[in-house]
């Protein structure tokens, strides 16, 4: 069987095994391991008590050695509480680093717009370039490294809004939103009244097999005329009048990644014109800043992104080599 197929395997046993404990958000959970396998970063922007650390959870516990650490942001939070500190060590008569809770595989930054710009900006370096920096000494963070930070839509008071430079980090943002379906939600409360934890999940994937997929991932075919298409829609969302700032190359980039390991996930060996449509929306829509009269009209982004896939001609060749 062909390696992209067993990747499919993989990752729709993955995508189970997490859905059996997060209910009823089949997409969300599918669009959070497409992050995980593209090596991007997740931000989910909800309300509280909507799963997401129990998404987080679930996705370390499904994989065998993965590590999970959680930070919850507050504004007396120091940037040395996230990448680690120099200590002095009486016995030894020198420093020594002490890594911060950053050294880990999957990282939950719970309300990353409550710490200051000076502490947001330390998780930036680590976001972009996976290592952390201590006096001009380099430490790489684990591989692999994903980051998912939530933030709440509400409340505003005693926040740090998040530049779009830190914006433009994230591959994807998403939120989770209630259950859906009545049925889902009475599974979760009879999960809660069992006490059923993300922990108690077993294990469905080794940690090489994840960084084998995510290898897979990096191989992906993708023809020059759906990377022509990528550019097409990026370059779209700096031109459409309700859009004040557009998607940067980085966004290209970022759509072009995700739509390989959407493809990956769906198991196939090259991208469609239909892989980079489906997540096209998570991917850009934290991208663009939308000028006032648009956000008087209470014009979205995720409409504006629509707006583009629906004008931008789809190419007529196949995605396949």
């Amino acid at each position: 069987m062909p390696d992209w197929m067993v990747s499919r395997q993989g990752f729709h046993e993955l995508a189970r095994n997490i859905e059996d404990f997060v209910r009823g958000k089949s997409t969300t959970v599918r669009l959070a391991l497409v992050c995980l396998l593209a090596e991007g970063h997740l931000l989910i922007e909800d309300v509280p008590g909507v799963a997401k650390t129990s998404l987080a959870k679930a996705i370390a516990h499904s994989v065998a050695g993965s590590t999970v650490k959680r930070i919850q942001f507050t504004p007396d939070l120091l940037p040395s509480d996230v990448t680690g500190v120099q200590v002095y060590d009486q016995a030894k008569g020198g420093f020594e680093y002490r890594q911060g809770p950053v050294f880990t595989n999957i990282l939950l930054a719970d309300e990353i717009n409550r710490a200051s710009p000076k502490t947001q900006s330390a998780l930036l370096e680590v976001m972009a370039e996976r290592q952390v920096t201590v006096d001009g000494a380099a430490r790489a963070v684990p591989d692999p490294f994903l980051c998912i930070a939530t933030q709440n839509p509400v409340e505003h008071q005693g926040t740090y809004v998040l530049p779009e430079a830190q914006l433009d980090r994230f591959l994807m943002r998403i939120a989770i939103g209630y259950p859906d379906e009545l049925d889902d939600e009475v599974s979760v409360v009879t999960d809660g009244i069992a006490r059923r934890k993300p922990e108690q999940l077993r294990a469905v994937l080794e940690l090489d097999q994840l960084r084998t997929l995510i290898g897979l991932v990096r191989e992906l075919h993708i023809s020059m005329e759906l990377r022509t298409y990528v550019a097409m829609l990026t370059r779209a969302t700096r031109t459409h009048p309700d859009v004040e700032l557009g998607a940067s190359p980085r966004g290209s980039i970022a759509l072009a990644t995700a739509a390989q390991a959407y493809a990956l996930s769906m198991g196939r060996s090259y991208v469609t014109a239909d892989d980079v449509k489906a997540i096209a929306v998570p991917v850009l829509n934290h991208r663009l800043l939308l000028t006032s009269q648009a956000r008087i009209q209470q014009q979205t982004p995720e409409a504006v992104v629509r707006d583009i896939l629906a004008g931008v001609p789809v190419p007529r060749a196949q995605g396949h080599r």
